[in-house]
């Protein structure tokens, strides 16, 4: 794929974008045992999102995650992760976010949205870049972002944790969402 970013503005990709998800990320970071972090991702989400050229405000995004996805790279940790203990994937099957607002200044891309974790809806800010346009080979028209933001868990009712014998505790409360979303337009 050649990139386009250099020429290509948000506005000039106007229209229906899906997420494709095996060229995407969800992940996160949260610190673990106050020392190092875990990181981790979904994989198993949709989502799309409509870019509104001329009026940027009023462009639009929705992701659903589901929960019981979650992949750290270690069996345990995913099971304890989706138990009731944190995520209850059970009770709670998806995450999901819905925007509300969109600012965009250049290349760089407010959404603030719904996000609802566990069965709890915050308003959270994401901060994208936008990486650019291209077409693939299959004549396909691709879109590019990149984004953060920081939540806090127990904002979600993600409480447990455990007391560590050298003081502090377990598992962080900040999460570190990371978010490379490659999308296809629809037709």
């Amino acid at each position: 794929m050649t990139a386009t970013s250099e020429t290509s503005t948000i506005s000039s990709a106007t229209g229906t974008w899906v997420i494709d998800p095996s060229h995407s990320t969800l992940g996160f970071t949260v610190r673990h045992a106050m020392i190092a972090k875990v990181r981790g991702a979904f994989g198993a989400f949709a989502g799309s999102f409509t870019i509104d050229g001329a009026n940027l405000s009023a462009s639009s995004a929705e992701v659903t995650i589901e929960a019981a996805s979650i992949d750290t790279k270690s069996a345990d940790r995913d099971a304890h992760l989706i138990s009731p203990d944190f995520l209850d994937a059970e009770a709670f099957p998806t995450l999901t976010f819905t925007s509300t607002s969109v600012q965009v200044s250049g290349n760089d891309v407010t959404l603030t949205g719904d996000l609802t974790i566990h069965g709890v809806t915050r308003s959270v800010e994401v901060a994208y870049e936008f990486i650019g346009l291209s077409q693939d080979p299959w004549g396909n028209q691709r879109i590019g972002f990149e984004g953060t933001t920081k939540i806090s868990r127990k904002e979600f009712g993600l409480t447990w944790n455990a007391a560590l014998e050298t003081g502090g505790v377990l598992v962080g409360d900040e999460i570190t969402l990371l978010l490379d979303v490659e999308a296809v337009k629809q037709a």
